[in-house]
């Protein structure tokens, strides 16, 4: 009783946050911007949180709380659009919902699946939101005894989870989480300084990638090629039929359902790194088996579109408990989320809710006052909203590729930010090609760091204590919370490699040759090699153990699945390329549509960003879009101002390029 009477004034200083007019601003601000994106299929919240991160900076911190918060909350419920209209994913979190929610909308009854799916949304966001309330406060006595030992621990755990229940073959999630780790130690060491495959030659090198930076390139570059070789609208028609008081009565029909999996997807978000990728599957696996009448399930059952979207909002309350309590993210978005609330100057962990518990429950119930307004604006403009997914995608392509190399620059404020994002982009174009985990790269990148100075922390003072007395050393690690925690760890590696088959980011498995996959792996193979090796030749232990430790790890399982392609048939999920499916059918080549972004960048190195948008917009529209010369120009005139528009109220400015070097230009030339 004493916990929740300490926790009552902290709660109304939250709710009173909340509520000022600027926060709802903001708040309302990133529920359009989730709308917005989440029509578009596979952009989701990471693509969408990158694009915001590099504007937060000076930001008042609760209102860009309630911005990244309203952009979260409302993705996993706009996503459905794609889903029930076209039979396209939005995210990876709602392929289950396609599987009945196309077929309705097939029948004529889109308006009944996109109530039934907005309503169940709502339920499992406000579900997750009390859960993590209660949860913070019951637990609170339990996370303020975590130490270094502890927070290392638990680390661990959520890094083992991540890379095993990754997809389809736990060794590529292994392999795609080491790749993002060793990426996060490229550069000045936390701990001495020693250059890790990096070199005052390249002083861009020395401080890193930044997260914004991977964020885009792992998820909205891959994304945007993806969509713009279709070269056709998102969806076709865009009617919504009949069914809106429907949807509502089947969700109250099926409300104990609802329940049931608003709970899986709590469950699902509270494991490091699972979120989106496995929780609809479940939830949709629990509707399918404890029906009575299983018939209609896969051509038009209502419940096989309450199942999925209860669980995926409720995920999202989910994830918020490793991640604001341990900063442990939940999911790729999570990940994101960690760094927008560092450039926030918070830190979330132990210290934050000791300290912060107002914030923590400002987070908590910005999280269930998005889900209201996103659910009712769904259904308000839901109309409208439909009408938009009918746009051709090449139409949206250019002025995508614009805000994000506009966002990428602002990360650091260098003209190498264009060149990382292409390249990182490209390597997010094969992990997903080739079917190894983008989440897990994610995470473990943002993991990477902290990680470190966990290992290096616990380090130093394990050995003073052994210093004093091997009994006070062994006390110090192996404390009851660090055994239980490792003993967790053990038995969700196990259990993880028996369910990992039915995990999975994409629905297809097609296969086809295997040079390409074999041919990628060595790649991957040979940059851990090389990196392991520069790990090997640092001086400094501190400095050299970490990434030592984890490029071995990583090598070991690289090499692995080399032997397991060498010995297995190109049938094998090994092999999975998605080229060979669908996507290698589509109209434009993918390096072909990757070179218009190429371009951009060249031509931003070499006259700046603005006048290489100029160029850019009129030759995309004119040859790509097929656009005649008056809607060409009106088009490109538009992308223009929006971007000068936005770039003068948040007094940033634009990439420079060699001739900004030779010519002193005005702004926004320069």
């Amino acid at each position: 009783m004493d916990v929740f009477l300490q926790a009552l004034p902290e709660l109304g200083k939250a709710l009173s946050l909340i509520f000022q007019p600027v926060q709802l601003m903001y708040l309302l601000g990133g529920v359009l911007l989730g709308l917005s994106i989440g029509v578009l299929p596979g952009l989701g919240g990471i693509a969408g949180l990158a694009l915001v991160m590099p504007f937060l900076y000076g930001i008042e911190p609760v209102a860009g709380l309630a911005l990244m918060v309203g952009l979260i909350a409302v993705i996993p419920t706009s996503d459905t659009f794609s889903s029930v209209l076209m039979g396209i994913p939005g995210s990876s979190a709602s392929q289950a919902t396609v599987l009945d929610g196309f077929p309705l909308s097939k029948q004529g009854h889109a308006a009944r699946a996109l109530s039934a799916a907005f309503i169940s949304s709502l339920f499992g966001g406000l579900f997750g939101a009390v859960v993590l309330t209660f949860f913070i406060l019951i637990a609170r006595p339990l996370i303020l005894a975590f130490g270094l030992p502890e927070m290392l621990m638990i680390t661990v755990l959520g890094l083992s989870m991540v890379a095993i229940l990754a997809g389809r073959i736990p060794l590529k999630g292994v392999i795609a989480a080491g790749l993002g780790l060793m990426f996060g130690t490229i550069g000045a060491a936390p701990a001495g300084g020693s250059l890790r495959m990096s070199s005052y030659d390249l002083p861009y090198l020395v401080d890193g990638f930044q997260l914004v930076i991977v964020g885009l390139g792992m998820y909205a570059v891959p994304e945007i090629v993806s969509l713009l070789r279709q070269d056709r609208a998102i969806a076709e028609g865009g009617a919504l039929g009949d069914g809106w008081t429907q949807g509502l009565r089947d969700w109250w029909q099926h409300r104990w359902l609802s329940m049931r999996c608003a709970v899986i997807g709590v469950l699902v978000g509270v494991i490091p790194g699972l979120g989106g990728s496995v929780v609809d599957w479940l939830a949709y696996g629990s509707a399918v088996q404890t029906a009575k009448d299983k018939s209609m399930f896969g051509q038009g059952d209502i419940r096989g579109v309450i199942a999925p979207e209860s669980s995926n909002n409720a995920k999202e309350g989910g994830g918020l408990v490793p991640t604001l309590i341990f900063g442990i993210p939940g999911s790729g978005s999570m990940a994101i989320f960690l760094g927008g609330l560092a450039l926030l100057n918070m830190t979330p962990g132990p210290q934050m809710v000791r300290n912060n518990l107002d914030v923590t429950y400002t987070i908590v119930w910005s999280l269930a006052l998005a889900n209201v307004f996103g659910a009712g604006l769904c259904i308000v403009l839901s109309k409208w909203i439909a009408k938009l997914t009918t746009i051709r995608f090449t139409v949206l392509a250019p002025y995508l590729f614009m805000i994000i190399a506009f966002a990428a620059f602002q990360s650091r404020q260098s003209a190498l930010d264009l060149a990382a994002l292409v390249g990182i982009g490209a390597l997010g174009i094969f992990l997903r090609r080739f079917d190894y985990s983008r989440p897990a790269f994610l995470i473990g990148f943002v993991l990477s760091n902290q990680t470190e100075v966990f290992v290096n922390q616990a380090y130093q003072i394990a050995g003073s204590r052994f210093r004093r007395s091997a009994e006070a050393g062994w006390d110090y690690i192996l404390s009851p919370i660090t055994i239980g925690l490792l003993i967790l760890t053990v038995v969700s590696v196990v259990v993880g490699i028996k369910a990992s088959k039915n995990i999975r980011e994409n629905i297809e498995a097609p296969t086809a040759g295997k040079l390409a996959p074999a041919l990628f792996l060595g790649c991957a193979v040979l940059y851990l090699a090389v990196s392991t090796w520069d790990a090997f030749g640092i001086k400094r232990l501190q400095d050299q153990v970490f990434p030592l430790t984890i490029g071995i790890v990583s090598l070991i399982s690289g090499i692995v699945l080399l032997v397991r392609m060498a010995t297995n048939p190109a049938t094998d999920d090994v092999y999975i390329d998605l080229e060979a499916g669908g996507e290698g059918q589509a109209p434009h080549g993918l390096w072909s549509t990757l070179g218009w972004f190429i371009g951009l960048v060249v031509m931003t190195f070499t006259v700046g960003l603005i006048l290489a948008l100029t160029v850019f917009l009129v030759a995309f529209f004119r040859l790509r879009g097929r656009f005649g010369w008056r809607r060409t120009l009106l088009s490109s005139a538009f992308g223009l101002a929006f971007i000068l528009f936005l770039a003068n109220i948040l007094g940033r400015d634009f990439p420079p390029g060699l001739l900004q070097a030779y010519f002193d230009l005005p702004w926004p030339f320069t």
